[in-house]
């Protein structure tokens, strides 16, 4: 095994237990932000619903609530804790639209 191998699996690794603690810090923040705005009883529904159902919007929401009222975030990027999956999807649009345009427009036809 190269070097450059071992500096890949590593890395990979590395990514994804950082991968990991984010989702964990999510469930958490889901949770605090859920019981301090609905109560615990609401809170232990939404990692219910979640873990059992994979219905994870609640949680979203909550950690949403969580960066923002509890931790005094900015909307903005409370929102882009909440939901990092916004970010990448918004950065698709423009390449959609690129695709997209070249489709729409009338084909030249060579006649000579």
């Amino acid at each position: 095994m190269s070097v450059k191998d071992k500096m890949g699996t590593t890395l990979g690794c590395v990514l994804m237990f950082m991968i990991l603690g984010y989702g964990l810090l999510q469930i958490v923040a889901g949770y605090i932000g859920i019981s301090e705005k609905w109560g615990t009883g609401w809170a232990i529904g939404a990692l219910v619903l979640c873990f059992g159902t994979r219905i994870s919007l609640p949680l979203t929401i909550g950690s949403f609530f969580a960066a923002r009222d509890i931790w005094g975030w900015p909307w903005g990027l409370a929102l882009l804790f909440a939901t990092p999956g916004l970010a990448f999807m918004a950065l698709m649009i423009p390449g959609l639209i690129a695709t997209a345009i070249p489709s729409l427009l009338p084909r030249r036809t060579d006649d000579n």
